[in-house]
């Protein structure tokens, strides 16, 4: 089964077609929160598709209009199987009188994964060392590093530590996400799209969620690997992630089956 292990749908244009793509490819598909409104309509979309897996969080972006209202936020924490997305942006993000409330943001979020042993999906652009420092300081191992560009000396840090890394659309142009490729191990690697926002911000339109494909049929060649061996790859990898964490035990028991129904007999 094809993962895309960071993706947007509520952003999409038209997120019931989005749906439809995924459920027909079958394309398990984590789909990251900006903030609680987004979270709310990302449950919305997901009911009643096995493929998509919302979970809350709250972007950079957003975190000077929520870092006053966190303990507001503890239900959607415990109800959220995994928490997304989440992290520090001091490149994008120019105003640096957000930063204080990013941090103030990111450090609860981080705590209440840590205490609470579920996976984190981050953003880390232009704050690798910083978001790695916390990771360290609060415990918190089950890490998926969303589209890493930062420096290699930091991803070599980050690899030390077991943290996945997802590889998206940028792998088809961008030699630096090349390079990020091929150092990362293979089985620390999972597949991305960061859609509809990833490929329209490379190329400016919007792509399908079978772009997931693509992305893998790329790291296939990276790693000189057919591509349903990277396909098998990325599955055991985000399954290994899992572990047996009772709130993704329904995202365990698809992938599971999946995996039994094209296993040789």
């Amino acid at each position: 089964m094809l993962i895309d292990a960071h993706a947007h749908l509520d952003h999409y244009d038209e997120p019931r077609e989005a749906l439809a793509s995924i459920e027909r490819r079958r394309i398990l598909t984590l789909a990251n929160s900006m903030d609680p409104a987004s979270y709310v309509r990302n449950l919305a979309l997901a009911e009643g598709c096995p493929f998509v897996l919302p979970s809350f969080g709250i972007h950079p972006r957003r975190a000077r209009q929520h870092a006053g209202h966190l303990a507001d936020f503890g239900h959607l924490i415990e109800r959220s199987p995994m928490l997304g997305e989440l992290g520090l942006d001091f490149h994008w993000v120019r105003d640096k009188d957000s930063y204080p409330h990013q941090i103030r943001v990111f450090e609860f979020l981080v705590c209440a994964a840590a205490e609470q042993d579920k996976i984190v999906n981050l953003h880390t652009k232009g704050a690798e060392r910083r978001i790695l420092d916390t990771l360290r300081a609060h415990g918190a191992a089950r890490a998926i590093i969303h589209w890493y560009s930062g420096p290699m000396d930091v991803l070599a840090e980050m690899i030390s530590e077991g943290y996945l890394f997802t590889v998206g659309v940028e792998v088809l142009y961008s030699e630096k996400i090349q390079a990020v490729a091929r150092a990362v191990p293979p089985r620390q690697l999972l597949s991305e799209t960061d859609n509809p926002g990833g490929h329209r911000w490379l190329v400016g339109e919007e792509a399908p969620p079978d772009v997931i494909a693509e992305v893998v049929a790329a790291l296939a060649r990276i790693k000189g690997l057919p591509p349903e061996k990277m396909e098998a790859l990325i599955q055991a990898n985000f399954l290994r992630l899992a572990g047996d964490d009772p709130g993704l035990g329904g995202v365990r028991a698809l992938l599971e089956k999946e995996t039994a129904t094209k296993r040789p007999r």
